[in-house]
């Protein structure tokens, strides 16, 4: 069947995470492998990715909460909301006090609704936003709403004319970390935008695990495949495990319902042997898996 599991890797500034997924690719000799969540090429940090029929987990990972660790600059405007950006206005920001940070910080945490950044992924009409703003289309972004559970300045450094600060942010999944960047700047009145960008969690999993982004040579494919993590152990982290019998599994697989009274509203199905069969969901009294693994061949 080829490798299959869960690869979690620290992404390099710099690269897109299309790149990351082409070297992955070649590494581990697949083409079956996918992302859930592209990281911007300025950012480093988390990408998890899908190998093999693991792939299909993917779908219950991208909606999982994120921890960012970012810079932002306040004082200089851009095209982007980050550094890749033209610059678009500069203010002198050195009278913001630290009061006037944290009140525009608290308007920002919390449920917000907030409007993408303009160089986003987000697609109008088919077409990436990204692409309408570099050929100079007018592009306008629906606001979303979004979770900031906490917006946390870990340092202030003053500059000329700007202020950098370090903050950390854990958010709901689809928010925009340069649009708080440019948001926190737009209401102190001096503008803002993103310098620095590292993801450091997703759902349960952290950076802190991540592999680094394998070479261009297949050298790295056995080290690489070692780090797979099981799909089993994977769904049973974020969904929750239900353990099933073997003739549970079999009907499972068989497209069936089963009975089972206590199990939550969704959860991980998980053989005898330990592997997973898929995703089940509950109604009224019986379960059904919604999301089938395949069925590893025996020896």
């Amino acid at each position: 069947m080829g490798p299959s599991g869960i690869l979690l890797v620290d992404k390099p500034g710099g690269m897109t995470s299309h790149d990351v997924v082409a070297r992955a690719r070649r590494a581990l000799n697949t083409k079956k492998i996918g992302h859930a969540g592209t990281l911007d090429p300025m950012a480093t940090g988390l990408l998890i990715l899908g190998v093999g029929p693991a792939t299909r987990l993917l779908t219950y990972l991208v909606g999982l909460g994120k921890t960012y660790e970012a810079t932002i600059r306040l004082g200089v405007a851009t095209d982007s909301d980050d550094a890749d950006g033209e610059i678009t206005a500069t203010t002198d920001a050195s009278h913001v006090t630290d009061a006037q940070v944290d009140s525009g910080i608290a308007r920002l945490t919390g449920p917000i609704s907030q409007v993408p950044s303009t160089v986003s992924a987000i697609k109008v009409d088919g077409r990436r936003a990204y692409d309408l703003a570099r050929a100079g289309e007018d592009v306008q972004l629906k606001a979303r709403d979004v979770v900031i559970s906490r917006f946390e300045v870990r340092a202030r450094r003053p500059g000329d004319g700007v202020i950098d600060l370090d903050v950390v942010v854990d958010c709901s999944s689809g928010t925009y970390i340069r649009a708080l960047a440019r948001d926190l700047g737009a209401g102190l009145g001096v503008g803002g935008h993103l310098t620095a960008l590292r993801r450091t969690r997703i759902g349960p999993f952290a950076v802190t695990a991540a592999q680094a982004v394998p070479e261009r040579d297949a050298a790295d494919a056995s080290a690489l495949g070692s780090h797979l993590l099981p799909a089993a152990e994977v769904a049973a982290s974020v969904l929750g495990a239900v353990h099933v019998t073997a003739a549970q599994t079999r009907d499972l697989r068989h497209g069936k319902r089963i009975e089972l009274p206590d199990a939550p509203g969704r959860a991980a199905a998980i053989a005898p042997d330990g592997a997973l069969i898929g995703v089940i969901e509950r109604r009224g009294t019986t379960v059904k898996s919604v999301m089938n693994m395949p069925e590893e061949p025996t020896a």
